[in-house]
């Protein structure tokens, strides 16, 4: 089992930036695991932000976020961030981190290939 925590989600003006973090405890990541980001607005399925593979570091990301959002982990704290700059009312959402533990190939952008899954923090972008 695998837990994962979210934290450092907020209320922030357009244009400003926050730091989101995972933090995993539990069952001891493979090299081959990939942590993802995920976020659902209201009435929006939920939609692939960014992902990163754990050991290696390779790092993936939604076109609507390039540019200015950030993924980077810290092995030893086992931690996965998100940092987001030049957020706009679009950015709007409850953002999920994720972990796939289980599969040898992982598809970054499919909810379904994700194992374990944290409860969520909200970021809102006021206009």
């Amino acid at each position: 089992q695998v837990q994962l925590v979210e934290s450092g989600g907020g209320l922030v003006q357009a244009g400003g930036s926050l730091r989101l973090s995972c933090a995993a405890s539990g069952r001891v990541f493979s090299s081959s695991a990939m942590m993802g980001w995920f976020r659902q607005a209201p009435g929006k399925e939920r939609e692939f932000v960014s992902a990163i593979r754990w050991s290696a570091g390779s790092t993936y990301y939604a076109d609507s976020v390039k540019g200015r959002f950030t993924i980077s982990r810290d092995n030893a704290k086992n931690t996965v961030y998100l940092q987001m700059n030049s957020l706009t009312p679009e950015d709007t959402a409850v953002y999920y981190c994720a972990v796939a533990v289980s599969r040898r190939t992982v598809v970054v952008g499919r909810p379904g290939d994700y194992d374990y899954w944290g409860q969520g923090t909200q970021v809102t972008v006021s206009s």
